[in-house]
């Protein structure tokens, strides 16, 4: 979904504080001083003492980097949910709270306890929930003057009141719809592999926003979640602010399950599979923009103006987890619904559907459909199978009716890859590399993930699987193995 531009420590126990090595030359007298970081006379509940280990255990982890996983859920059928999202634990207390995956915005926001229009139940199988910052001991309002704040002036994401001091935001999306609200600091929990151990229920303190007033399809229950995760590549994303802390790299993957269900993977780390390839993404922009030179259907260019996909004046080619469908440039799309209505013709019975050219189709679709190619700059292509330039509709007399999915985008020279093509392919967001690269796969399969070490190299050891909680179990899905570099020093993190 494109959005129009507009380290805590405490610890607990014992602190030796140590006189410099000069005074004992002097021979003057030593005191090593005992302090408690907690005075004796005051009691902690027991979350918040898990609290405070757990953010000590942030830092240690800080050293050492790893890679971490989200689960997913959500499919990218219209006709079903239209979206993946994801489950994020916010807060002390940690409250879950299920977000849109979002690569066209760069902010992670929840819906705030004192939100206006927030929708309160969704169609999906999720309970929504709504952030409070009083009712986390953890949380803690970003001011004006806070520098975390002008992570976000830098690009438009955020902006101050003179009358509450707070840091505030204002995002409108490309469907026309739009959030308001102010950002907070508090804990974010995670599954990580460091070295080749997981480290369940670590945390990192980030900057994330907390709305209090959304409009257009935002507000529509039958599929709400309760905010969005923004994966750009701005100083306000998540994958900027846990990069910037060390706790990981500064490359996210993800592979997304098109059919049975969807789900599929999502990972802060290098997803690693020989077929990739890889195109540079565009300098300067505020999206990941790639430069897409020429379309073909059976190996044949199209004869599509090149300037068609320039990316100068606002224009180019965006890719965007956030977007259903996929959408053209007019000046593309005339020619492509006609080479694939020319290539099948013979095949099937072409009809119009609500003004979407479509095709009745009484047999498989890889036996009449023909392969397309998306070609980009550096020899990368795309292939992409029938199932993901076509959306089955409805049926007609026992005849399956599937329908273009691309759309139209008139007198705008943009295209937005959404996740009707995203789908069944990995995909890496390399930010230190800036470059995208993609591969066809299976995502209900492993995968092999790949993150740099302390030492600048990787080393690859099968460090097992990640899992939705600390059980055992693998989840279904979302499999990884880890290829990480194995260190010596593994912190170990028991949890209460």
């Amino acid at each position: 979904m494109a959005a129009v531009r507009r380290s805590e420590s405490a610890v607990i126990g014992l602190v030796l504080v140590w006189f410099p090595a000069a005074v004992l030359a002097l021979g003057l007298p030593v005191t090593l001083k005992l302090e408690r970081a907690i005075p004796a006379s005051r009691v902690l509940e027991l979350s918040q003492l898990r609290a405070r280990d757990r953010a000590r255990h942030g830092r240690l982890l800080q050293s050492l980097g790893g890679v971490i996983d989200f689960p997913v859920d959500g499919t990218f059928d219209p006709f079903v949910v239209g979206l993946y999202y994801t489950k994020l634990q916010l807060g002390s207390p940690p409250r879950e709270f299920y977000v849109q995956i979002d690569t066209g915005s760069d902010v992670l926001w929840v819906s705030c306890s004192s939100c206006n229009g927030c929708p309160q139940t969704s169609g999906l199988p999720i309970q929504l929930n709504f952030f409070d910052p009083g009712s986390s001991f953890t949380s803690a309002l970003i001011s004006c003057s806070d520098q975390r704040c002008s992570w976000g002036v830098q690009s438009s994401d955020s902006g101050c009141s003179a009358q509450s001091n707070l840091c505030s935001y204002t995002f409108q999306y490309g469907d026309g719809s739009g959030t308001s609200g102010f950002y907070v600091s508090d804990m974010l929990y995670f599954d990580m592999i460091v070295g080749s151990s997981f480290v369940p229920n670590s945390t990192a303190r980030v900057v994330f926003g907390c709305s209090t007033s959304q409009t257009g399809d935002l507000v529509k229950s039958d599929r709400a979640v309760d905010g969005i995760f923004g994966f750009g590549q701005q100083g306000m994303s998540l994958v900027s602010q846990l990069a910037s802390q060390g706790l990981a790299p500064r490359v996210f993957s993800h592979c997304l399950k098109g059919e049975n269900g969807g789900g599929g993977v999502l990972v802060l780390g290098e997803i690693v599979e020989p077929n990739i390839v890889f195109t540079p993404l565009v300098p300067s922009q505020p999206h990941y923009n790639v430069n897409l030179l020429s379309i073909s259907v059976n190996g044949q260019n199209l004869a599509i103006n090149p300037s068609v996909f320039s990316t100068s004046n606002g224009q180019g080619t965006i890719i965007d987890t956030g977007t259903t469908l996929a959408y053209l440039a007019e000046a593309a799309y005339d020619p492509f619904v006609e080479a694939i209505t020319n290539a099948v013709s013979q095949s099937v019975r072409p009809v119009l559907s609500k003004g979407n050219q479509c095709y009745v189709i009484t047999s498989s679709l890889a036996d009449i459909f023909p392969q397309v190619s998306l070609n980009f700059a550096g020899g990368a292509s795309m292939f992409l199978n029938p199932q993901d330039y076509l959306i089955q509709q409805n049926s007609i007399g026992g005849a399956a009716v599937w329908c273009i999915g691309f759309q139209k985008i008139q007198g705008q020279g943009i295209t937005i890859l959404g996740d009707l093509v995203l789908k069944d392919k990995i995909f890496v967001y390399d930010l230190v590399g800036q470059r995208i690269g993609w591969a066809n796969y299976d995502c209900s399969m492993a995968v092999n993930v790949s993150a740099a070490s302390s030492s600048g190299r990787s080393e690859y050891v099968n460090a097992g699987q990640f899992r939705d909680n600390a059980s055992p179990q693998p989840r279904p899905g979302n499999i990884l193995t880890i290829l990480v570099l194995v260190l010596v020093f593994v912190p170990v993190l028991v949890p209460l």
